[in-house]
């Protein structure tokens, strides 16, 4: 059985407890070396086969998922398997071979920066809507990034951005937005060394202009944390 398991986003903690009981009888073990915490790793097996993935083609990949079909494979990714971590094109490959698969979730990082801020997205008459998504760069976006700012009323996280934050606030600008608008970043969040930025579109990017690594933005109203009523749930 190929097991795709969601490491978390940092701290090797937040794994939940299937996918460590699945880690530590796996037989092989496939992860992504720049991101899945090393800790993770560590509760294999010592007879396992460890790989990593990082500087892998996907033509190497499958071959390895194929090799190893008839053991227990742990194929570890980080956060949570249904956000940019290609396994539908390895599950593709899967199905095309007739192995067997199963998806085990994880944390992703928008909730590990959610629990380091203390925040909650969703704030009655401010957003009842999270928007998780990109800025384009080398990776084609779909939708355009003036069609996701369109939705001001929305909490937006970005992942895999933050090089890209110039081009976020210029088109946030210039679509009206105000300067005082919050945006926050959190860098590598639930990590032991994690750092939390908090400005607004006129200057959260000279605030975060040295990162180069791991980083997630969040941008609208709902980062004030003001609801505009009560939530319904509450009120007698």
């Amino acid at each position: 059985m190929i097991y795709f398991i969601g490491a978390g986003p940092g701290d090797p903690k937040l794994i939940t407890v299937k996918a460590k009981e699945i880690l530590e009888e796996a037989d092989v073990v496939l992860y992504t070396g720049s991101l899945v915490p090393k800790e993770v790793i560590g509760w294999a097996k010592k007879a396992v086969i460890v790989k990593d993935s990082q500087k892998m083609k996907y033509d190497e990949i499958f071959e390895f998922l194929k090799e190893h079909s008839d053991k227990n494979l742990a194929r570890v990714h980080t956060g949570d398997p249904s956000l940019y971590s290609t396994i539908a094109k390895q599950i593709e490959f899967l199905k095309s071979q007739n192995i067997e698969y199963k998806v085990i979730p994880g944390v992703t990082a928008a909730f590990g920066a959610a629990a380091a801020l203390g925040i909650e997205f969703t704030i009655p008459g401010v957003s009842q809507t999270i928007v998780l998504t990109r800025v384009e760069g080398k990776t084609p976006q779909p939708e355009s990034l003036e069609n996701i700012l369109r939705c001001k009323n929305s909490s937006l996280i970005f992942y895999l951005s933050i090089s890209l934050i110039d081009k976020l606030t210029q088109k946030a600008l210039e679509m009206g937005y105000d300067k005082a608008t919050p945006c926050w970043v959190v860098e590598k969040a639930t990590w032991a060394d994690e750092k939390v930025y908090k400005g607004n579109l006129e200057d959260i990017k000279e605030k975060v202009s040295h990162i180069k690594g791991v980083a997630l933005i969040m941008l609208g109203e709902f980062l004030e944390q003001k609801e505009k009523y009560e939530s319904h749930l509450y009120v007698k």
